[in-house]
């Protein structure tokens, strides 16, 4: 949809930024506990041999099946909120008046509740498709990883914000400055 597009305009812009896909691969290194939990509780089959998660293995799994991913969630949700909310008090004490938690899975998690304001990036289901595809996911992965999510047109209707990315990038920056300003 473009929220790392845009969760990289605001870090470049000197707005602190965390991201929980990039926390989530962090708590997931070799020889970390919810590395060792999923291979006690998934299975060793996810683990590679140099120790790290095999994430297509896991995401063909989880994405097929409902209840693994389930137990994958139970896993990783609780240790990804518990970082991004240790950044936030960091950030607090540090006097940073405005900073951005990019949430992928924001409603699912029920973090929301958590921000003050929600900020939906957001395409249309055709360009979606075209831009997952060229990170060489198959039309059955999208399908199966957007299934697993609240539909697009309920995120944009709980959304305090929207940026609309279908346009170029020229256009969906403009959306980013104009919206940050206002913050600011």
């Amino acid at each position: 949809m473009g929220k790392s597009t845009v969760a990289g305009w605001l870090a470049a812009d000197g707005m602190c930024v965390a991201d929980t896909d990039v926390i989530a691969r962090a708590v997931v290194t070799p020889g970390s506990p919810a590395l060792s939990e999923i291979r006690l509780r998934l299975g060793r089959e996810f683990i590679l041999p140099d120790g790290n998660l095999d994430r297509s293995a896991m995401a063909a799994r989880v994405f097929s099946d409902v209840a693994a991913r389930r137990e994958l969630e139970a896993i990783l949700h609780p240790r990804i909120r518990e970082v991004w909310q240790a950044q936030v008090a960091n950030w607090q004490v540090a006097g940073v008046a405005l900073a951005v938690i990019v949430i992928p899975l924001l409603y699912e998690t029920r973090a929301e509740a958590e921000l003050d304001r929600v900020v939906c990036v957001a395409c249309s289901a055709p360009t979606q498709r075209v831009r997952l595809g060229a990170r060489g996911w198959s039309d059955r992965e999208i399908e199966l990883r957007n299934a697993a999510q609240l539909p697009v047109g309920e995120k944009l209707r709980r959304a305090n914000h929207v940026i609309w990315s279908e346009g170029d990038l020229t256009a969906t920056r403009a959306q980013v400055q104009h919206l940050a300003a206002r913050f600011r």
